[in-house]
């Protein structure tokens, strides 16, 4: 069930990139985009009654199922990552914004660069 909710998260960021003119708009749908994949990559290595993967002197059960830790360490390092990206990109439209006066990608485009 919650595969279907982060495919849908992430259709719907797809759709915001292919949409959106703004460039805070289009990462904005960026960041949605990534969270529906990080959603499911947890989601894959969750188990039903699963335990957390620690070994104990007390749990010497070994037909415990564990639940699968990296899953959850890949999806922490992405988003570290998506954080520094996302910083980055906002600053370099903070940039161009009192540069060129605009966030629109349709007038950057046409706005024209200095032709010499």
């Amino acid at each position: 069930m919650i595969q279907y909710f982060s495919m849908m998260l992430v259709a719907v960021g797809l759709y915001g990139l292919l949409s959106q003119k703004n460039l805070v708009k289009l990462i904005i749908s960026l960041n949605i985009a990534e969270i529906g994949v990080n959603l499911f990559i947890v989601s894959i290595g969750y188990i039903e009654g699963g335990a957390a993967p620690i070994l104990s002197s007390v749990s010497d059960n070994s037909s415990l199922l564990f639940v699968d830790p990296l899953p959850q360490a890949l999806v922490l390092t992405s988003i570290v990552i998506g954080v520094g990206v996302t910083a980055l990109a906002l600053s370099l439209i903070v940039s161009v914004s009192k540069s060129r006066g605009t966030t629109d990608i349709s007038e950057l485009s046409s706005g024209g660069g200095d032709s010499e």
